[in-house]
């Protein structure tokens, strides 16, 4: 069981039991009793002259706690020759379990849930003579390593706990000695604390469960899968967190795709690819920080180096025919040792910026290494031509006279002579470009204005979201350009041309991730099902109409599929997580849609609780991004709605205008816009929302949102009091200062305010920044911000939070130490998510127990 629940804490002195009720544990499930036996020589002291006794032997006699969940019935395995089924027992009129002697120095299990209905604390009390452990979700929390003799005197443990909603595993190991004069018995009870009730804490039998954050954080994941060129084996790729040592390890394991069966086992590996040629995989390890390219022949079982000692190293790229490979190596430049720095440009504040990346070619046979670029502009690599004998690559330099401030030129390098073709030169959107499988033609993806006019579908007095990815057909030789998602709603975020007539293409269809055939000839896009609602990765087998692919859907995490390109056709591959989340309980979700003043349908979707009684009040959780990325319903993640839902929340998701998915009109509302209509789209859209769905207590509407979705945090307040709380993560407080400090805050500003700027456009920089209004904020508002973070700078979080104290307001400011835009260290992403919901709970449930305990050390 991978259930160890978010946060325990426990008290090691012995507590005085309150005047609140005390409850009996009743139920149990037993475990019949393990004989257990000295080992050899246990009359003998050791070195420390120290006989083998029975604390000895019941403490190292164990397996592991933290994987077991059972139910009645279920088979408990000792080892090999020793199985038990567990069995459901009643206590006695004096709420005693008593346990029948069969074996002398024999060991049993017993089992209870603890269903917390909200973040609680309390007292656990334990009577018995007998020696006993005591764990809570495989944590041990107390132990009694004594025996007494007199039957008449009933030895007891007592412990303080706290435990977060959901439920808990208690299960208690006891050992009934030698002493047979003694009844082999155990009471068990709990006594909240005065500030609960008796309904906040049920028992059962039950191992049925809300989601945690350890069920998203823990245990072993999938992260990709690769495809053999054949098709014929698959690479997975795992990620798996130890919640014991807080520590993640990376590994790879390579499958038969028909049979399942495991071939080769990889661990602190990088940049895996498949040869194109045969059942050959390449890797990357790292020594001393430089990287050897590895290249292991599954059929022949060998492996062969293909590059070492490689500083700096980028990436590498196959050639489809297998005999040779482009690798790019980054060259830094010289340190600055004066301790002052002229700025070169508004990228130089990124220390890398000065570093430069250029391409380099490897002939796998002969070993031999060519370099192919040099200068002063970094190569980026772009596609390896079919046939082998071009690639392509691009540069990008800066100009500051147009927006998006870089230019991009493309070349093919012919690698026989090193002659040099310019495609196109000083281009102002960059592009992402690959071979057609003729080489006649490219395939080019990015924005609607990569090419001018021709791919721009919007009004007239719109601006193109350059966030809208686009996909193009160009011919080299008749320079043509087709925009063949013209008319295509869905934003582009991945393309594979695999056949002459046939393009794959993933992308954002509204809020999935959706796989699409396009059939060049008939010029129709066809939506490929693939059973999932969001699409991760997907790879495609180079010779054969096969591909492999990672996704989730609204409640269903990340699992491995193939599918047969020819039939359509998918197949599960594998799912690592079945014990995991096969006791977690989802409450149902749907859509819910509303049109916005201009009769536009503003899409979202509803998250229940899993026990929902719709004749019951609940507080809400708005969750929305709001700027130029849908909110898709993928599952998990750093904002899981599922979580929230199951914190007993309805979670109502709403996709604002602007976001990119929807068609380039939709998009293109983004610019310029900063909240203007979106803000008002959220407010009408809740207010709406609570009106239709009666179960809403309209008192206790929460808010969230991170980044961009931060900044709209933050300017509903100004806007409306129709929230009681709001949370707002690396938020956007003054608009001019994000531009001009954040180190992307420029760039994405060319698309969010085109053309505008602080000194020409006063209503928006001033008149949308929450700051300039923060005299108008009524709700609660809680910041949270990574001090390290360099997208948001955490001063638009001390901004209003500095504003809002001198108000007199109520708002709460939660640095994270060390932690950049997203909160990515396992101990602290735990805290981080724990501070949402106690937050949440405070305000929206009146329960602020949580929130005092987080914080009890900040409170002066």
């Amino acid at each position: 069981m991978k259930k160890k629940f978010l946060l325990l804490i426990i008290s090691f002195a012995v507590i005085f039991i309150s005047n609140s009720q005390e409850k009996f544990i009743v139920n149990w499930l037993k475990t019949e009793e393990i004989k257990l036996q000295y080992p050899c020589f246990a009359d003998k002291k050791n070195v420390k002259e120290e006989k083998f006794s029975e604390k000895d032997m019941f403490k190292f006699s164990y397996f592991d706690i933290s994987k077991i969940s059972p139910k009645e019935k279920d088979i408990f395995k000792w080892n090999k020759e020793k199985s038990f089924e567990w069995k459901k027992v009643k206590t006695d009129k004096k709420n005693f379990i008593k346990i029948n002697r069969e074996e002398e120095n024999g060991i049993l299990y017993l089992v209870s849930y603890l269903n917390a209905e909200r973040w609680l604390s309390f007292n656990l009390k334990i009577e018995t003579s007998q020696m006993c452990e005591i764990f809570i979700d495989g944590k041990k929390v107390a132990s009694k390593y004594t025996e007494e003799k007199d039957e008449k005197k009933i030895g007891n443990l007592s412990k303080k706990l706290k435990l977060e909603k959901g439920n808990h595993i208690l299960i208690v190991k006891t050992l009934n000695g030698i002493d047979k004069k003694l009844d082999w018995k155990l009471k068990t009870s709990i006594t909240l604390d005065k500030d609960f009730k008796e309904e906040d804490l049920n028992f059962s039998l039950s191992p049925k469960n809300i989601m945690n954050i350890h069920n998203i954080l823990d245990g072993k994941k999938i992260s990709y899968a690769k495809t053999s060129s054949d098709g014929k084996f698959l690479a997975i790729s795992y990620k798996t967190t130890c919640p014991k040592s807080k520590k993640t390890t990376y590994s790879v394991c390579i499958k038969n795709t028909e049979t399942k069966k495991n071939y080769n086992f990889f661990e602190n590996i990088s940049h895996l690819k498949w040869s194109p040629q045969g059942h050959k995989i390449s890797y990357v390890r790292y020594f001393d920080k430089k990287a050897n390219i590895y290249l292991f022949d599954l059929d022949a079982g060998k492996k062969e180096i293909l590059l070492e000692d490689l500083e700096n190293f980028i990436n590498y790229h196959w050639s489809e025919n297998g005999i040779f490979i482009i690798y790019e190596i980054s060259e830094k430049a010289d340190k600055n040792k004066s301790g002052l720095k002229k700025l070169i440009n508004l990228k130089d504040r990124q220390s890398w910026w000065r570093n430069r990346s250029f391409l380099y070619k490897l002939d796998v046979e002969t070993k031999v290494k060519q370099r192919l670029t040099y200068g002063n502009l970094s190569s980026n690599f772009q596609d390896i031509s079919h046939n082998g004998k071009y690639i392509l690559f691009s540069q990008n330099s800066i100009n500051y006279s147009d927006i998006p401030y870089s230019q991009q030129n493309l070349y093919l390098l012919d690698l026989e002579n090193l002659k040099l073709d310019t495609i196109w030169k000083n281009k102002n959107f960059s592009a992402e470009v690959s071979f057609s499988p003729d080489d006649k033609k490219l395939l080019v993806m990015g924005s609607p204005s990569v090419f001018g006019k021709i791919g721009e579908n919007i009004k007239e007095n719109q601006v193109p979201n350059s966030y809208d990815k686009q996909a193009y057909i160009y011919d080299l030789k008749t320079k043509k350009v087709d925009a063949i998602t013209y008319d295509f709603n869905p934003s582009i975020k991945k393309g594979v041309w695999v056949k002459d007539n046939f393009i794959y293409f993933l992308a954002s269809d509204e809020t999935y991730v959706k796989l699409f055939e396009y059939d060049i000839v008939a010029k129709v896009f066809n939506d490929v099902q693939t059973g999932v609602d969001v699409i991760s990765n997907v790879d495609f087998a180079k010779n054969s109409p096969f591909i492999v692919y990672t996704g989730t859907s609204i409640s269903t995490y990340k699992k491995a599929y193939t599918l047969n390109l020819y039939n359509k056709k998918y197949k599960l591959f594998e799912d690592t997580e079945f014990e995991n989340y096969k006791n977690v309980v989802f409450g149902k979700t749907e859509n819910w849609n509303f049109e916005n003043k201009e009769k536009i349908t503003i899409k979202g979707r509803i998250y229940y609780p899993a026990n929902f009684d719709k004749s019951k009040k609940y507080p809400l959780i708005v969750y929305y991004y709001g700027g130029t990325s849908p909110v898709d319903r993928s599952f998990g993640g750093r904002y899981p709605k599922n979580l929230f839902a199951g914190q007993g929340y309805i979670v109502y998701v709403l996709q604002p205008s602007g976001a990119t998915g929807f068609g380039q009109e939709f998009s293109a509302k983004h610019v310029n816009n900063w909240g203007i209509t979106v803000a008002d789209e959220i407010i009408d859209g809740v207010k709406k929302f609570t009106k239709e769905h009666k179960f809403i207590d309209s008192k206790k509407i929460g808010c969230m949102g991170a980044s961009y979705g931060g900044f709209m945090t933050m300017l509903l307040q100004t806007r409306t009091d129709i929230f009681a709380a709001a949370i707002s993560h690396a938020g956007i407080s003054s608009i001019s200062s994000y531009w001009g400090e954040g180190y992307w805050g420029y760039a994405y500003s060319t698309v969010a305010s085109a053309n505008s700027f602080p000194w020409n456009n006063k209503d928006l920089y001033i008149g949308q920044s929450p700051l300039f209004s923060a005299d108008k904020i009524k709700t609660p508002l809680l910041l949270l911000h990574g001090k390290a973070d360099t997208n948001v700078p955490v001063g638009e979080s001390i901004q209003i939070y500095t504003a809002l104290k001198i108000l007199g307001k109520d708002v709460e400011l939660i640095e994270i130490e060390a932690e950049n835009h997203h909160i990515t260290d396992y101990k602290k992403r735990i805290y981080w998510n724990n501070t949402i919901i106690a937050y949440f709970d405070k305000y929206l449930k009146n329960q602020d127990n949580w929130w005092k305990e987080l914080y009890k050390d900040d409170n002066f």
